[in-house]
């Protein structure tokens, strides 16, 4: 009955309507370069026919191709069936590869493709426009570009772009297992990093606001975007399959609805995203109304809004109306899928010319920018004060996304735990949230802005993320809540709880938590970090500041999580070895904090000796911060000590209660067996011998 219900109401899109939706955006993007003038010839130096035109054109082919890339990957690894077998077979392997999950493979597999060329064309092409060069085989053209591709920050980022394309194409062609595609993913992903360091944002001002907010959009274009067409390209394929596949197999005939509930979920967090981090990238590419509606790039953005808005009416009906009703809407559902392509296609178009279109805000810096600015891309702020390090914010949207989720995420779980009856405490919730609450003054107020033109701020942002912030963080035990909050799939398929899962018990896992390995981790990286240049690489590049701020941070919450922490670990030291390793961290952190104090070699001194603030030497400033150091490690190490103390004896208490428990069950069996075994021993002793 199912399956015929499947066959007379399935109704799938064709093909030609999903590439006619595609061309959308070919379109827009035409009428908008002729709109602006994009395709016009240059004033000073004409790239060429080919390259005004073939540029925004590579570049609108790339966002899709790398889109549908990253979003096959995705689905693949935590939406689609892996196996066709029965839903109650303990064996997975069982059974033959989901004739989706191999149809959304190849979709990335040629996705991958056509995004290597892509980005190719979109190197080379980039090279001829910003040199005036038509593209040639002349030999200095090709000098010209290899130069470009290795010496030029814009180069670099699009090779790097090249190479992740390839080695996506590359895998996707081998791998097949859900979590090796997971791992493609997260490479897919990581493109989105040289693509927000480039262009408008890379030299305008506030340049980590507006790399972040880019970076936030990027991420957010390419699940929603990318999820859509893959689902487009799928609907034959899903048709087909509610029309086989029994209802006994995994994605039998539901698996439209499944599908598209575990994308509408990505769907909207993605719209979130898109939203909040376009806004923020507006409001610093334009100043006032005037330069929105008097400019090219403000029409070209207040259509980009309009668009966006539609998609989300469209997708709030796809959640609201459509995905309830899925076997009796099918039509419209795919209907509306169509539209919404078309739709995103132009948005992606008229970003293509966006990109090409100089902001109202210039990006250069002003000619008297001081040394600080020079440096840190902002002025020098007022001279450093307790009051300041709490009342000046400078706004990391990265960090913000992240912690707002983790916020609202830890909120519902517990809301969600508490409502079925499961016992949560409280104090867990308000560690997590005040460890969170840490995390966002770290990375955006005081601590972050001085931390980039004094050691001594640079030494609080350190050792707060990675000693103070970990503390509260551990204490909320994000994992357990995580395993009783999240849903159990049945369909062969790795939701987030199957990923923590595998992610707990992974071979990379046992090697962290290890006790030994977390405590080197801790403290040797704290050596190699001030001595060697990846402390300069952190301070120069917003990159290599992000990293920093991440391995600091995991590298305390795991030190953490081994000492104090009650998520589950492969392993866990007993309470002494806790107590020794803790002790041997302290003494390194002393050893460090007195050694920094007692030289007077400045530590980076060209970029802390050249930022001209003022208030005090440098190696004064220094020497402070060492000092801060021994403080504000050695503090939170001794609050840890009292911590895995208390732990300590509440686990002895409650092993003696159980104990006790057991002696009575069993009538003190144990203690009687005791005492018979000495009585044994003394017989035998005082027994004659012959």
């Amino acid at each position: 009955m199912t399956t015929r219900i499947a066959e007379r109401r399935t109704w799938a899109a064709p093909l030609p309507l999903a590439a006619a939706a595609l061309s959308a955006g070919l379109i827009a993007l035409i009428v908008a370069g002729i709109a602006t003038g994009i395709g016009q010839v240059g004033a000073i130096s004409d790239p060429g026919l080919l390259t005004r035109w073939g540029l925004p054109t590579a570049r609108y082919i790339h966002h899709i191709a790398m889109s549908t890339t990253v979003a096959a990957a995705i689905l693949a690894t935590v939406a689609i069936p892996f196996r066709t077998g029965p839903r109650n077979r303990q064996d997975r392997q069982a059974g033959q590869e989901h004739p989706l999950y191999t149809r959304t493979m190849q979709i990335a597999m040629a996705a991958s493709v056509v995004w290597t060329v892509a980005a190719i064309a979109v190197l080379v092409l980039t090279f001829s426009s910003l040199a005036g060069l038509p593209i040639s085989a002349d030999q200095g053209f090709s000098e010209g570009f290899f130069d470009y591709t290795l010496n030029i920050s814009t180069g670099q980022a699009w090779l790097t772009i090249v190479l992740i394309a390839g080695l996506c194409a590359t895998l996707l062609a081998a791998v097949r297992q859900p979590a090796g595609v997971g791992f493609i993913a997260v490479l897919g992903l990581s493109a989105i990093v040289p693509m927000a360091m480039v262009g408008h944002s890379a030299s305008g001002d506030d340049h980590t606001a507006a790399v972040n907010s880019l970076g936030l959009h990027l991420l957010g274009v390419v699940v929603w975007v990318g999820g859509l067409i893959v689902l487009a390209l799928l609907a034959p394929q899903i048709a087909e399959t509610a029309r086989t596949l029994s209802s006994r197999d995994q994605g039998g005939p539901e698996v439209l609805g499944t599908v598209l509930r575990r994308y509408s979920l990505l769907a909207g967090l993605a719209l979130i995203t898109v939203a909040a981090s376009g806004v923020i990238n507006a409001e610093l590419r334009v100043e006032n109304l005037d330069q929105l509606l008097g400019t090219d790039y403000g029409r070209l953005l207040v259509l980009k809004t309009v668009a966006t808005v539609a998609l989300a009416g469209i997708g709030f009906a796809h959640r609201r109306w459509i995905i309830p009703r899925i076997l009796s809407s099918t039509r419209l559902l795919w209907q509306l899928i169509i539209v919404e392509i078309a739709l995103m296609t132009t948005v992606i178009g008229i970003s293509a010319i966006l990109g090409r279109t100089p902001p109202p805000v210039p990006d250069d810096l002003p000619p008297d920018a001081t040394p600080a600015r020079l440096l840190t891309g902002y002025d020098l702020p007022p001279e450093p004060s307790l009051m300041n390090f709490f009342t000046l914010w400078r706004m990391d949207w990265l960090w913000i996304a992240i912690i707002l989720f983790l916020a609202i995420w830890y909120v519902r779980a517990t809301v969600n735990v508490r409502s079925r009856g499961i016992t949560w405490p409280v104090m867990r919730a308000v560690s997590w949230l005040f460890g969170l609450a840490v995390l966002m003054w770290i990375t955006s107020g005081g601590p972050a802005v001085y931390g980039m033109v004094t050691f001594s701020g640079h030494m609080i942002q350190h050792m707060t993320l990675t000693m103070v912030a970990p503390i509260f963080l551990v204490m909320g035990s994000p994992v357990t809540l995580a395993m009783r909050a999240l849903p159990v799939r049945s369909d062969g398929t790795r939701g987030a709880r199957e990923w923590i899962l595998w992610l707990v018990h992974s071979t990379w896992s046992k090697i962290l938590t290890h006790p030994i390995v977390a405590a080197v981790n801790f403290a040797g990286s704290i050596l190699l970090f001030y001595y060697t240049p990846i402390f300069g690489l952190s301070l120069e590049y917003h990159l290599g500041h992000i990293f920093m701020t991440v391995h600091f941070l995991l590298t305390g919450y795991i030190f953490a999580l081994v000492l104090i922490g009650r998520d589950p670990l492969p392993s866990r030291p007993p309470h002494f070895a806790r107590v020794i390793i803790l002790l041997a961290t302290m003494v390194f952190h002393a050893f460090f904090a007195v050694a920094l104090m007692s030289t007077d070699q400045l530590i980076q001194p060209e970029w802390f000796g050249n930022m001209g603030h003022g208030w005090f030497p440098a190696i004064d400033d220094q020497h402070t911060g060492s000092e801060l150091m021994w403080g504000l490690g050695e503090i939170p190490a001794v609050i840890l000590g009292v911590i895995v103390c208390i732990q300590w004896a509440k686990d002895d208490t409650r092993e003696m209660k159980r104990l006790d428990r057991e002696a009575e069950r069993t009538d003190h069996a144990e203690l009687e067996a005791y005492n018979q075994m000495f009585e044994e021993m003394s017989e035998q002793d005082t027994a004659p011998r012959r």
